[in-house]
């Protein structure tokens, strides 16, 4: 099957956007370590992670069509709260979270063998106080357990958010119209 985009990304929400901006693409499976350097800020490491997601498709597909690499943190302050590894992990995270603002950040990367270009959206997100009761809950929904920050915008975790300053589609993980520009830059 010809496609005109590769998506180094596993993320079915990435892949239903990329679907609804109507882009012809195929999925690519890498593997890329997930681990901030210390000393690396955190603009500097979804950059570096949408990047080597970017390279690793270049690398397994050639590098003829070009593969689009993302990733999304949640950022607090400083602090880049991964996904949760476990409930006791996800409960200290949203209660952190709770009341306040806080930051999402998404690199997009597009590249081929000859170029890559790389862009990060960073969209301001307050969320309302949660309660233990209701932070319980959540966890029990199981949408927790694999997002960034240990909420899904999109999802039930959406009824937590006052509201954002910035991209909506890039707190989901793929900010649209961001994401169209760069294409345009190789003719997707």
């Amino acid at each position: 099957m010809h496609c005109d985009l590769y998506l180094a990304s596993g993320s079915p929400r990435r892949h239903e956007l990329l679907t609804e901006m109507g882009v012809n693409f195929s999925r690519v499976v890498i593997d890329v370590e997930e681990k901030q350097n210390a000393s690396e800020s955190p603009y500097a490491y979804v950059s570096r992670l949408s990047q080597d997601k970017a390279r690793a498709g270049v690398i397994q597909t050639g590098g003829h069509i070009p593969v689009l690499g993302a990733d999304t943190i949640v950022v607090d302050g400083d602090q880049v709260l991964e996904k949760p590894i476990d409930q006791a992990d996800a409960t200290r995270m949203l209660k952190q979270l709770s009341g306040r603002e806080h930051q999402v950040m998404t690199a997009v990367t597009v590249a081929n063998a000859i170029k890559q270009v790389t862009t990060v959206v960073t969209t301001k997100v307050w969320f309302c106080s949660l309660t233990d009761k209701m932070i319980d809950a959540y966890w029990q929904s199981g949408e927790p357990a694999d997002k960034a920050g240990a909420y899904a915008i999109q999802g039930l975790g959406g009824k937590f958010v006052i509201r954002i300053d910035g991209s909506y589609h890039a707190v989901v993980g793929l900010p649209l119209y961001e994401t169209e520009q760069l294409l345009k830059q190789f003719s997707v």
